[in-house]
């Protein structure tokens, strides 16, 4: 395993453990979340720059797109919520009550 792959691996996982044991707030998550995405980005770039072909050059922006939907969509949730509870604290949301 190379030092670029070790580290793209580790950031990816340090994301995923970042969505695991901080879920106090929103916004951390989201945070989290981003960094996931962003280094799946980069890691399917520097797979398309090795791999040589032409026909996976279109996924990284493929990806790229549904990263920033996601982005704006969370931060529309992370808005919603701040006005109707006045926090974005993940304990005093109940999805579950009518």
């Amino acid at each position: 395993m190379t030092l670029t792959t070790y580290t793209l691996y580790s950031s990816f996982m340090l994301g995923m453990t970042g969505m695991i044991l901080h879920r106090t707030h929103l916004l951390s998550a989201l945070i989290c979340l981003e960094g996931m995405m962003l280094s799946l980005f980069i890691t399917l770039s520097l797979w398309c720059v090795q791999a040589e072909s032409t026909s996976y050059t279109l996924t990284p922006m493929i990806l790229l797109t549904f990263s920033a939907c996601e982005a704006g969509t969370g931060l529309a949730i992370l808005v919603a919520t701040i006005r109707t509870h006045g926090t974005d604290t993940m304990q005093n949301l109940n999805l579950l009550q009518c």
